[in-house]
């Protein structure tokens, strides 16, 4: 059956596993890390980003003042704040426990390996099979949605696909608690990515006012209520996790303009770039704090900041080519990073993750196990290399004393004066050995043979730890990978040039920024992270230059991690840019020959089930046949508000004609935050509408509950041109019409500047006196339709420039 899916096609295939329920979850779906169901069938939705200009809406913002909008501004700038504090604080208390867990960790093994190494590795494989345990109980109980990092959906979120069960409360928990086992647990995986999906959560339960679901809502809070304005929050949320993650708040900025947001404005900037603001102060402040030893084991580790301020000072013309081969490398094993990690995650989910909640825990112990034995069996195996001379300005001591963890770790040598240098990078904490690549003036630190194992070894752990049911970001995994190979381009370019000033640490940088480039395909964000990181300008020319080599070799194999994740989970997301094949098709074209269903007017209740109930569109073109002529579009109406008046039952009529057979909009008894639908959650759904034979005889008019001003593109226009206009302006719903036969005028830039006349109270177009001196001339023109049909009130360029 499988195999017939398969061969059918591979987007078929995704769809059909992401709606395969699981027996022992109730909520969410088998997939831990994808998504949910909702009753009527689908599995995404799409979110509503434009302005639904309805009567109620109109109505509530003719009321609105001048104060008022003041003080949603406030709120706005309130609730950054709010983002960021809270983001830190996840940040700070994330690292804090993963620090002191993986310090207790290895303060206890030292200790016991100290009298017998398999007591030893006994503790040590116990303390990550817990840890990573605890992490994947928690996901597949609790918060099935907290797997994996999080990114593509929320990337996804902020595209106009939502993906129900994403921003909960317990999708939240899950992710802090779950980050916690995981990383702690020794896992070849990061804790970035779930940083980006916790600040976006912590944002995104601001924004509907809490969790109702746990009773931890406000009324206070409950401001915004359109995916519009959630859209925004989310963005600063996604900003503040990795300003909290790097402690790279400038980088957190561009990596929600690059990489997750597909529409942006300046306001939005200014409001994105305080809330990372926020994030830093947090976050130096509670390392400030923790350096009077309050926080146990949390000391230099924790939070990533490596400074190499003191590495390489200057390069010369001939070490760039060796710096682009570390970019072609990094392009290369990124691409491949990808294209491994997509074929073990589709198969997880066509043979593995189907069983159930058991088989994901006892895959995720497994990788566990298989990771300890590697960490702690590898480096026995390696023999160990005597001390350099010491150096007290260094502030470097070798060996580390037992328990404590860093450069130069005495593990299983017989000598007190020698080190491991396998057990230097493997058995340690990630921000700790990464810091160890990237120390400078450390050479023949390590031996070419320990770097390549661990690059084997660690690259093959990465690939089969990706796609587990816990909490994972790629970031430091990338890091550690790049950096390994890098390191090892340094050594030989160290030889090979025989300079003092040449530091290998330098190239193990420059080989993370590469591997990173190669499989996320950043540019411009992860240069700015990697300099805010690392405290050295010096590098920026050299880190420009192997992202966007590593970049451009990646782009010739596939597509970037997050985009090739997207697509395996079946989020629809649009890309920046359209296929090339759109060029020559019609917006017709893509229209398809299915019959477009619409409503009358004024439309039958039971008329209005059947509809809701025969399909699974959330969005109606609404045709008013009381005209004389042909049956006019009057706009178009969205599923969720049409259930919102079937529940409400208020605007139900015995009539058939319209309340107002003008055509204009009674006043009813709606707002507009009625028909916001909450935020990750499944709304109303057409089960959950209970109407009885006497109410099915009743009609509706949907005059005052539609968009009389949906966006329109005529039937010949280039699908390219339909695919920017949908994705910039975050569209949900396109009208395609026939071409128009009458022109009511033509909007130049000038018809949109305003400016303020002598009464300041009142407002008028820059073109009005433009438009007052030709008024004689429009007057001829108007009266002169009956000749001249397609010209009605036409601005034509010699009466305003353009």
């Amino acid at each position: 059956m499988l195999s017939n899916h398969l061969q059918n096609g591979i987007e078929t295939a995704r769809f059909v596993w992401s709606q395969i329920p699981n027996s022992e979850q109730s909520e969410f779906l088998d997939d831990a890390v994808g998504l949910s169901k909702k009753s009527d069938g689908s599995a995404v939705e799409s979110l509503d980003y434009e302005v639904i200009e309805n009567f109620a809406y109109r109505e509530e913002q003719a009321q609105r003042g001048k104060l008022y909008v003041s003080y949603l501004l406030v709120v706005k700038w309130f609730f950054a704040l709010v983002i960021g504090i809270g983001t830190g604080l996840a940040a700070v208390f994330i690292n804090i426990s993963v620090e002191n867990f993986a310090g207790w960790k290895f303060s206890l093994t030292f200790d016991i390996i100290q009298k017998s190494y398999v007591a030893g590795f006994i503790v040590y494989v116990l303390i990550n099979l817990v840890l990573v345990y605890s992490s994947v109980i928690i996901v597949t109980q609790f918060a099935p949605a907290a797997a994996g990092s999080g990114i593509p959906e929320i990337k996804g979120y902020l595209n106009g696909v939502d993906i129900h069960g994403i921003l909960l409360f317990r999708t939240l928990v899950g992710k802090i608690f779950g980050s916690i086992g995981s990383v702690g647990g020794g896992l070849a995986l990061g804790k970035e990515g779930p940083l980006v999906h916790t600040g976006a959560c912590i944002a995104s339960l601001l924004g509907q006012g809490g969790s109702t679901k746990y009773h931890l809502n406000s009324r206070w809070f409950q401001v915004f209520k359109s995916d519009r304005d959630r859209r925004d929050l989310v963005t600063c949320g996604c900003a503040a996790g990795v300003a909290a993650a790097f402690r790279a708040p400038v980088g957190g900025v561009l990596f929600a303009l690059e990489e997750v947001t597909s529409w942006w404005r300046s306001q939005l900037m200014w409001r994105v770039f305080f809330t990372s603001a926020i994030v830093a102060v947090v976050v130096r402040t509670a390392m400030g704090w923790c350096k009077s030893g309050k926080c146990g084991h949390f000391g230099s580790g924790g939070f990533i900041i490596w400074d190499i301020s003191d590495g390489q000072e200057d390069y010369s013309f001939a070490e760039l080519l060796p710096m682009a081969i570390i970019g072609v490398i990094g392009g290369l094993l990124g691409a491949l990073f990808n294209q491994l990690t997509l074929y073990i995650t589709t198969w997880r989910r066509n043979h593995l993750h189907k069983k159930g909640s058991r088989v994901k825990i006892v895959e995720a112990c497994l990788v566990s196990l298989l990771t300890s034995a590697i960490s702690f069996g590898l480096p026995l195996l390696r023999s160990c290399s005597p001390c350099p001379e010491s150096d007290p300005a260094s502030g470097v001591e070798c060996p580390r004393p037992p328990g404590m963890y860093g450069n130069y770790v005495n593990f299983y040598c017989s000598k007190d004066r020698e080190y491991n240098d396998l057990a230097t990078i493997f058995f340690n904490t990630q921000d700790d050995a990464i810091r160890n690549l990237f120390s400078a003036k450390t050479i023949h630190e390590y031996s070419p043979q320990s770097l390549l194992t661990f690059l084997v070894m660690f690259y093959a752990l990465a690939v089969v730890t990706f796609g587990t049911a816990v909490p994972a970001g790629q970031f430091v995994p990338g890091i550690m990978i790049g950096s390994t190979y890098g390191r090892l381009v340094g050594m030989f370019v160290v030889k090979f040039y025989k300079k003092p000033s040449i530091e290998e640490g330098t190239y193990a940088l420059l080989g993370a920024a590469s591997f990173l480039g190669g499989s996320m395909r950043m540019t411009v964000s992860l240069c700015v992270i990697m300099v805010e990181i690392t405290n050295n300008l010096k590098l920026l020319p050299l880190i420009m230059l192997v992202l966007l080599i590593s970049k451009a070799v990646g782009d010739a194999f596939n597509d970037g991690l997050y985009e090739e994740q997207a697509r395996l989970r079946g989020i629809p997301l649009l890309e920046s840019r359209p296929k090339y094949e759109m060029r020559n098709m019609t917006a017709k074209e893509a229209c398809g020959s299915g019959r477009v269903v619409s409503f009358p007017r004024v439309a039958n209740v039971s008329d209005v089930i059947s509809i809701l109930r025969s399909n699974e569109h959330n969005g109606f073109p609404v045709i008013d046949h009381t005209r004389v002529g042909e049956p006019l579009v009057i706009g178009l109406v969205l599923r969720s508000h049409l259930l919102v008046i079937l529940q409400s039952k208020i605007d139900f009529q015995h009539s058939p004609l319209p309340a107002d057979p003008r055509g204009g909009a009674r006043s009813i008894r709606h707002d507009s935050g009625e028909f916001a639908k909450p935020v990750s959650s499944k709304g109303i759904s057409i089960d959950d509408i209970h109407l009885s034979s006497d109410d099915l005889e009743m009609y509706i008019d949907l005059a005052p509950f539609l968009n009389p001003s949906p966006y329109i593109v005529p039937e010949d226009i280039s699908l390219t041109k339909v695919y920017n206009l949908f994705r910039q302006l975050g569209l949900r719903h396109l009208f395609v019409v026939p071409r128009p036969s009458r022109v009511l005028g033509l909007i130049t830039r000038k018809d949109l500047l305003i400016e303020e006349t002598e009464n300041m109270n009142t407002l008028e177009l820059q073109s009005t006196g433009v438009r007052n001196q030709h008024q004689n001339r429009r007057l001829a023109t108007r009266n002169a339709d009956v000749e001249h049909p397609l010209l009605n009130g036409l601005l034509v360029p010699n009466q305003i420039s353009d």
